[in-house]
């Protein structure tokens, strides 16, 4: 921490933490909130509003990781609220069929061609799971193959060199997953289109998927190098496996239609998230007909869900893309505007200051990498990022905090913004960023 930077009190945040502890591993409910990897304790959240997050002993934050990228209108946006709240009113669950469901799936398929038909469940786990699931019956095939650093769940067999707190914590895998089940799963570099041709070439007839982030934003923000997508769309066809797109953090996010509309992408099968629920716990799989129609009670692959396209998150990502879809032309540019100043300006604080620095942006989601030596080469994939300076990145983190800026508390998550992030969020950070590149040795 910059040490002309008082520590905010926290005292109420220490307390909860200790109590915590005592019913949750690590005394949290999603491990990289622990803050392990870049130290200090982590504040206890009481309330958002806009763009700023507010602890429990009243200390406030510009959010830059937005509840892991839902909340583009900001916290409490007010439309997202009223809707909420009149769906609270009638029962937060049925179990039962609702017409909401219905109207958030026609604005979803409006903005992704890709799909067709589609389901709602509770996670982004359940989406990519239940899309693996369907490939394999679709395909009469056992492989998938995902991508080093690139993150899709807690399910088994996604599981393998694995991104987000499984690369924060260092972690190979996971323990409890079977070999048999981690052996079906075949892990590449990212960008790497070769490797992809070579593992078809090793497996013929085998391979059911491909599933990748369009985007990494699970090893930190790695844009795909041009031609990538296109060519592995050019080889899944060419071999009968599937292509699964996991949109559930690129969606909405980076264009209205995603990634798939950014890079004129294709695909089988497409997963959705977090935007897509205003906040609230969504997830989506959807693609062509013919595959979904695989599905109980049309077909024999069986998936289900008790809190499936629950009333209040159908409220809650109705109103969040109604308003997406009626400013577009609003929201993506200004979304850009503002990340392109938050970035290049901390960039440029680093360079002044001798900190060697790499910047990834796509939009509004982005990750400034902490260079291991004085000359910052790309992070094209995730070795590439694991080789940046994870301590470097923990004292910046823990500094800017202190000054009241909230990054991801990892090196390999990506940070985001939303609409609510203006003029004044903008200063304030960099005037933060320039305070603790000043003073570093």
């Amino acid at each position: 921490m910059n040490s002309r930077i008082p520590a905010p009190n926290r005292t109420r945040s220490q307390a909860f933490q200790q109590r915590a502890e005592r019913f949750f591993p690590g005394g949290v409910n999603s491990p990289v909130r622990a803050f392990r990897a870049v130290g200090g304790a982590p504040p206890f959240v009481e309330r958002a509003q806009g763009a700023w997050l507010t602890d429990a002993d009243g200390n406030r934050y510009v959010d830059y990781f937005g509840s892991w990228g839902p909340m583009i209108l900001g916290h409490a946006f007010p439309t997202v609220v009223e809707a909420i709240e009149r769906a609270a009113r009638h029962s937060a669950s049925f179990g039962a069929s609702t017409a909401a469901e219905a109207d958030l799936a026609e604005r979803i398929t409006a903005c992704f061609p890709a799909i067709e038909k589609l389901r709602f469940v509770s996670s982004g786990t359940e989406a990519t799971m239940s899309a693996i699931r369907l490939a394999r019956a679709a395909t009469g095939r056992k492989i998938i193959v995902k991508f080093e650093g690139c993150y899709h769940g807690h399910s088994d067999g996604l599981l393998v060199k694995a991104g987000s707190g499984v690369a924060t914590f260092g972690i190979p895998g996971s323990a409890g997953v079977p070999e048999e089940i981690a052996r079906l799963t075949l892990a590449l570099p990212y960008n790497d289109l070769p490797a992809v041709e070579a593992a078809f070439a090793a497996h013929p007839g085998q391979i059911a998927a491909v599933i990748l982030e369009p985007i990494v934003g699970n090893a930190g923000c790695i844009p795909p190098a041009p031609g990538y997508l296109a060519g592995l769309r050019a080889l899944t066809l060419r071999e009968g496996a599937l292509l699964i797109v996991d949109e559930v953090m690129t969606g909405f996010r980076v264009a209205l239609g995603g990634a798939l509309e950014l890079y004129g992408l294709d695909a089988d099968l497409v997963t959705l998230g977090k935007i897509v629920g205003g906040g609230l716990p969504v997830g989506v799989f959807g693609g062509k007909r013919a595959l979904m129609d695989l599905l109980a009670p049309l077909g024999p692959v069986y998936q289900a869900g008790t809190l499936s396209g629950n009333p209040l998150a159908m409220a809650a990502g109705i109103a969040t893309l109604s308003y997406l879809q009626a400013h577009a032309a609003e929201v993506y540019p200004q979304l850009e505007a503002t990340a392109k100043a938050i970035t290049e300006g901390v960039a440029t604080e680093a360079a002044r200051a001798g900190v060697p620095l790499t910047l990834n942006r796509v939009g509004s989601m982005w990750t400034w990498f902490f260079a291991a030596g004085p000359n910052p080469g790309p992070v094209t994939n995730y070795a590439q990022a694991a080789q940046c300076d994870t301590a470097a990145f923990g004292r910046f983190h823990r500094a800017m905090l202190a000054s009241g800026v909230w990054l991801p508390p990892s090196q390999f998550e990506a940070a985001f913004l939303g609409t609510a992030h203006g003029e004044t969020e903008v200063a304030f950070t960099l005037a933060a960023a320039r305070d603790y590149f000043s003073s570093v040795e």
